[in-house]
């Protein structure tokens, strides 16, 4: 079974069939789209790239198959079928969590148009970039470096979703100074089933300029569902030029699936030996769901530890160093966001991160 392999860090529409004349239509609609597909033959297959995809075309003989293979909640899932064979029908659809059930051929203009809205428009950016942010330990500043980089990405003129999956975490709209913005809040959004529509999801959230978040309030600590992560993983891809997302180091369903669809995801660790001890546990947790882990390392060190050793002890590449920032703090507790003024080890560490992810250059990087 062939399969099309992402080029120039674009993500692809995913086709899950064994099933070779759908395939064969299926191949034959996105070149009419202008787009190529990845081709899995299976939910084994699939479920690397079954979060990530921009769109999911599961073929009727993949159905129940993915429906016991228990394949994360996602949106923009289609389930396929041609007409005269296998039904695909709504019951099986809804099972698995399909939007959409499509028969060939009297479907094939729906989704063309469909595979059609995955490919970026001329002169735009494609889909949106997915950072995410993860301590190796308590206190480690996992929240303060999402912040910043969220503020950073805005600064640029990037569309920005920051999303803060850390039920324990104390906040993210108090990082930012947000606390008295208005706009929902994940206990009025965790209810979602994956069916809600991106534009609207963003609108409804608290916002300054290109920067919207997703937080918490200050009620009682809620399980965060996989649904509602999927859709605001869709919402971010589809909408935002980045995503940030701060994830809490006991990895739920929700904190994987995020994992599985980022660009980059870092692991933030301070130089102290306890801190790197810790955070190999995060770090065996977190690096199966995402091959692009890598490693910040935070000062100062008491005894004397240096990124790199923290490097090869964890096993994971050094992105950068943040040294000790005075007044950062007292800052945040004024409610100033991190790296807003655009200077000191933060803000640089940042620029130089969302320029690499982005492939642009940020306002007021050295």
């Amino acid at each position: 079974m062939p399969t099309r392999t992402v080029s120039a860090g674009r993500r692809l529409p995913l086709v899950v069939t064994s099933d070779g004349e759908l395939l064969d239509e299926l191949l034959r609609l996105a070149a009419a789209a202008g787009t190529e597909v990845e081709v899995a033959a299976d939910p084994a297959a699939a479920r690397s790239r079954w979060s990530a995809a921009p769109l999911v075309l599961v073929g009727a003989d993949q159905a129940e198959a993915c429906l016991r293979a228990r394949l994360a909640h996602r949106t923009s899932l289609v389930l396929v079928g041609r007409a005269g064979h296998v039904d695909p029908g709504w019951e099986i659809a809804d099972l698995v969590g399909a939007q959409h059930v499509a028969v060939l051929p009297s479907a094939e203009p729906w989704v063309v148009d469909r595979l059609g809205e995955t490919v970026p428009s001329l002169g735009a950016g494609g889909p949106g970039r997915v950072l995410t942010v993860i301590g190796g330990r308590g206190g480690a500043g996992a929240s303060v470096l999402a912040g910043g980089l969220a503020i950073t990405a805005a600064r640029r003129g990037l569309r920005t979703l920051l999303v803060d999956a850390d039920p324990l975490g104390g906040g993210l709209d108090l990082v930012l100074g947000w606390e008295e913005l208005e706009g929902l809040r994940w206990p009025a959004l965790r209810q979602a089933d994956g069916r809600v529509d991106p534009p609207s999801l963003v609108r409804a959230l608290p916002s300054r300029d290109d920067l919207v978040m997703i937080s918490w309030d200050r009620g009682d600590p809620v399980h965060l569902p996989v649904d509602a992560m999927a859709a605001a993983l869709d919402a971010g891809r589809r909408g935002r030029d980045v995503m940030v997302v701060d994830l809490p180091r006991q990895l739920d369903e929700a904190a994987v699936i995020a994992l599985q669809a980022a660009d980059l995801g870092l692991l933030i660790v301070p130089a102290e030996l306890r801190a790197t001890a810790a955070a190999a546990r995060v770090a065996r947790s977190a690096a199966p769901h995402c091959p692009n882990l890598s490693l910040v390392v935070r000062g100062p060190a008491p005894g004397g530890l240096r990124a790199r050793e923290v490097s090869r002890s964890l096993d994971l590449p050094l992105v950068g160093t943040l040294r000790p920032e005075p007044g950062l703090r007292r800052a945040l507790e004024r409610g100033e966001a991190p790296a807003a003024s655009g200077h000191g080890p933060l803000a640089t560490l940042c620029q130089r991160i969302i320029r690499e992810v982005t492939g642009t250059p940020v306002a007021g990087a050295a």
